[in-house]
């Protein structure tokens, strides 16, 4: 039996590929700070131990990362309030994104190193990928494509007006 391969271009993610290879500086790192340029960071929340970002190379709509501010590698280097904090964070995510997008499920983890699939494996991050029974239509039957249906930026101003109504814990410390 052979089985087909199915490949789908997605030249875009050159860029980023480019990108990760030749910076020095950490994204994650570089969206710690408020600068007054969230909305070009993508940067929904921060806490005095974290941030939350939105993916921009997504598995869905609404991919969230979640990160310490410190740069560490791993979970070993984290301090218990930093891990408290990012599963803090994961569920407040979880509770927004419900809201603002219904998803009926979540697929939730870290890459720890490249070996792992860390595309930034030098600054732990936790990904929150809402997921739907038949998100994808019909394209998953052609070659299990996924389609992101919201622009970033609409459903990013939508998270952040939701921030604004609801009461979540981890704003507080915006």
């Amino acid at each position: 039996m052979t089985l087909q391969k199915n490949n789908i271009w997605a030249p875009w993610r050159m860029a980023y590929i480019k990108d990760i290879e030749k910076s020095d500086e950490c994204f994650l790192c570089a969206a710690r700070e408020d600068r007054g340029d969230d909305r070009e960071k993508y940067v929904l929340w921060r806490t005095e131990l974290s941030i939350v970002v939105f993916n921009r190379f997504p598995y869905n709509n609404g991919h969230l990362l979640i990160a310490p501010k410190r740069h560490i590698p791993d979970l070993e280097t984290a301090a218990v309030e930093e891990i408290f904090d990012i599963a803090t964070l994961a569920r407040d995510t979880q509770i927004i994104l419900k809201k603002a997008i219904s998803p009926q499920g979540f697929n939730v983890g870290l890459n720890i190193g490249r070996c792992a699939g860390a595309g930034l494996p030098g600054h732990l991050h936790m990904h929150i990928v809402p997921r739907w029974d038949g998100d994808t239509g019909f394209m998953s039957t052609c070659s299990e494509v996924e389609v992101i249906s919201q622009s970033m930026d609409e459903l990013y101003d939508m998270l952040i007006e939701l921030s604004g109504e609801m009461n979540l814990p981890s704003k507080k410390c915006k």
